[in-house]
């Protein structure tokens, strides 16, 4: 039997995932699970244990490769349709797990999406429905064996950047942070991706990191996973290194823009902080977000203070 999961999006999509993933293992245990997601969450895999055998590299909403056609059934956790249906049902699945879509005559038996709901949660409903226990708990990844320099371990980790100029906090303001963390004794490592590395120098040039301590653009997602595990903090955006903090339990400070953190926010832990000013906006704007813009440093740097030592 398999079973084809259809969540062709990025770091923060799949981890928020997890739990569905996990249920549909324990429904099905001896099932060929097979991801269609960019194959650059690979490393990732194994992190969530036996839940997923393969990820099948996929692109939003383009057609699934051959060798994935003809599932048992099609979980569509990638969005509420037509184009994520018919992306499934044109690979030739049998029977879809998805919201239903009027457009779509096979979907007529999914529940209605819910746009206010929290992005764990509603995959969870989504399997609930259809009669698959999912328990949104279930966020935890194994770290990965991955030596990570003792130097850093329990250092404030920064992640200044984030997939859209909406959710990217000035780099003025990290610069603060990383001042003010330093002053209060504590070690800080900057993170991102290839595309984000002028920015993470940018921060520490300007904040007196050595440039051992950046490791934007030579981390791969395991590597940039045993970080943040390591780390004794993390102050990021809405990204999808919060959801890593998540996994492992780091205590993290999280800024929100334009998506609300009931949506897209950690879990209610007493090692996560999260500030929004309460508005909401446009997350794929070529400007940084007017209520992103409301957080001041003072905010942040005392948030993290609060975390504790």
């Amino acid at each position: 039997m398999r079973i084809l999961v259809l969540r062709a999006l990025k770091l923060g999509d799949f981890l928020t995932g997890v739990p569905a993933y996990r249920a549909l293992r324990r429904a099905y245990p001896s099932a060929e699970i097979v991801l269609a997601a960019p194959r650059t969450l690979e490393p990732l895999r194994e992190l969530v244990g036996d839940a997923i055998d393969r990820i099948a590299d996929a692109q939003p909403l383009a057609p699934l490769a051959n060798d994935v056609h003809g599932a048992d059934i099609g979980v569509n956790l990638h969005g509420r349709g037509p184009q994520s249906h018919r992306v499934l049902l044109a690979a030739g699945v049998r029977d879809l797990i998805a919201f239903r879509n009027d457009e779509i005559p096979e979907s007529a038996g999914g529940p209605e999406r819910d746009p206010a709901e929290h992005e764990v949660t509603r995959w969870c409903r989504l399997l609930r429905h259809h009669g698959i226990s999912a328990d949104p708990r279930e966020l935890d990844l194994a770290v990965p064996p991955v030596l990570v320099p003792s130097r850093i371990r329990g250092a404030t980790l920064i992640h200044p950047g984030a997939a859209s100029e909406a959710r990217r906090w000035p780099a003025e303001r990290w610069i603060e942070v990383a001042r003010a963390e330093q002053r209060l004794g504590r070690a800080v490592i900057v993170t991102g991706g290839r595309e984000e590395t002028d920015l993470a120098h940018r921060v520490a040039d300007a904040a007196g990191i050595p440039t051992t301590h950046v490791y934007a653009g030579r981390t791969n997602l395991r590597e940039l996973a045993a970080l943040v595990a390591a780390a004794g903090r993390v102050v990021c955006g809405d990204t999808g290194v919060a959801h890593l903090a998540t996994a492992y339990r780091t205590p993290s400070v999280v800024l929100f823009g334009p998506i609300p953190p009931t949506a897209w926010g950690p879990p209610l832990r007493p090692y996560h902080r999260v500030l929004w000013n309460g508005t909401t906006g446009d997350p794929h704007a070529n400007r940084v977000d007017p209520g992103l813009l409301a957080i001041p440093a003072e905010r942040v740097i005392a948030a993290l203070d609060g975390l504790g030592a």
